[in-house]
């Protein structure tokens, strides 16, 4: 197992696709594995995250730190079970989440639904208490307390109606800074809080692919409504970069993401006002420092 000191700073996007679908050979929903510091930050648990952790080299076990940007289900679905498979696997030590307000009643009724499960397996095969193993603390904007001198983290609340409590988030350490956008509309002090970061993870969405997702849903026109009001499009995530004068941009939570027919560098393309290195987002990304 590696140690904490022989840990490598790297970045993996395990879920790169905005929303909570999934299609046949299509990518999962959101989640990523930041890995600084010494520390392992996951960021957000959409569906797929465990798998995603594992096929990116991390033993679940090993679990440290989650952060929970919001609580659209693409963010959060998969924390209950990730944290209950770690457990599974041998997590015997504490691991903190970070999220927002409504995190602490989602756990809750996580606990419930597995109480049978959980209670046998204390009981039949000697386990720690699940329970014990997991702190909630909730996020606000400013610093975040990790307790650890050599990484430091904060949260800036972003715009993304109707969730009032969405954060995005920023790791930095002597050496490297990254920071996550999470969901959020266009939003010019984003620029501010990542101001010099080595990497932007921002969402991204193109034009033409909403209207096409509009034109294959139910619910299309309400569907445009939320899209346009809550989510950043392509060229406006490349503002952002640029104003933050950032090294690296990775366009994720893509919409679309498993659309045929948009190709990568129709994404490139979208974002060349920013000066610097673009990188199209996948599942299985690996960015290092």
């Amino acid at each position: 197992m590696q140690g904490k000191a022989d840990m490598d700073d790297r970045l993996v996007i395990l879920g790169s696709k905005g929303g909570p679908a999934i299609r046949p050979g299509g990518p999962s929903p959101t989640s990523s594995l930041l890995e600084i510091g010494g520390r392992r930050c996951v960021i957000d648990c959409g569906l797929g995250v465990t798998r995603g952790l594992v096929e990116a080299g991390m033993v679940l076990k090993d679990l440290d730190l989650i952060f929970i940007t919001h609580m659209h289900s693409d963010h959060v679905l998969e924390l209950g079970p990730l944290l209950h498979t770690a457990w599974t696997a041998g997590l015997a030590k504490k691991v903190t989440v970070f999220g927002p307000q409504d995190l602490m009643e989602y756990w809750d009724g996580f606990l419930a639904s597995m109480r049978y499960d959980i209670d046998l397996r204390i009981e039949d095969e000697g386990r720690p208490d699940l329970r014990d193993l997991v702190e909630i603390r909730l996020l606000g904007e400013g610093a975040i307390p990790l307790e650890d001198d050599a990484v430091r983290a904060a949260a800036l609340r972003v715009d993304h109606p109707p969730v009032i409590d969405c954060f995005a988030l920023r790791f930095e350490t002597a050496d490297w800074s990254v920071v996550f956008s999470a969901d959020t509309a266009f939003f010019p002090p984003l620029a501010g809080f990542a101001k010099g970061c080595d990497v932007l993870v921002h969402e991204a969405m193109l034009a033409r692919g909403v209207e096409k997702i509009v034109e294959i849903t139910g619910n299309g026109a309400r569907l445009r409504e939320h899209l346009l009001a809550s989510h950043t499009m392509a060229p406006d995530a490349a503002r952002i970069a640029e104003d933050a004068g950032a090294g690296t941009l990775v366009l994720n939570h893509l919409i679309p993401a498993d659309l045929l027919g948009f190709e990568h560098e129709e994404w490139i393309e979208a974002t060349k006002a920013f000066s610097g290195t673009t990188i199209v987002s996948h599942d299985g990304l690996e960015i290092k420092r």
